[in-house]
């Protein structure tokens, strides 16, 4: 099975693209701040579940890199509330990410607390 049919990882993906789309009417002042730090949490929620994909042969290395995605995950929430906070994103776009971002924390979460289900050995 590829990574790519992680349901963590599609829905990570697909937050990612939403995020990136939204980002796009940030303000100039911002690219080099806020768009890029959201866009690089969100973008990074994917590549450590690749990663930790790939290492589940050894346990330990599969949980850490999935506990680097769940932090990303949660800077991603951060970046949100800043964005809310200065008036790029509704409350209502804040909310829906930060559902979408919740349950995909609970799908990483259920992936460290079951390494077996995932070929970890």
């Amino acid at each position: 099975m590829s990574f790519k049919k992680l349901m963590a990882y599609d829905k990570g993906f697909k937050l990612a693209m939403e995020i990136f789309e939204v980002s796009k009417k940030f303000p100039k002042e911002e690219t080099y701040s806020l768009t890029d730090q959201v866009r690089r949490s969100t973008r990074s929620v994917c590549a450590n579940i690749a990663e930790a994909y790939r290492k589940r042969k050894y346990e330990k290395h599969f949980i850490s890199k999935l506990t680097d995605s769940d932090a990303e995950n949660s800077e991603t929430q951060v970046w949100l509330s800043f964005a809310e906070a200065c008036g790029y994103i509704s409350s209502s776009q804040s909310r829906e990410f930060e559902d979408q971002s919740e349950e995909i924390g609970r799908l990483i979460q259920f992936m460290i607390n079951n390494p077996g289900k995932f070929g970890v050995q």
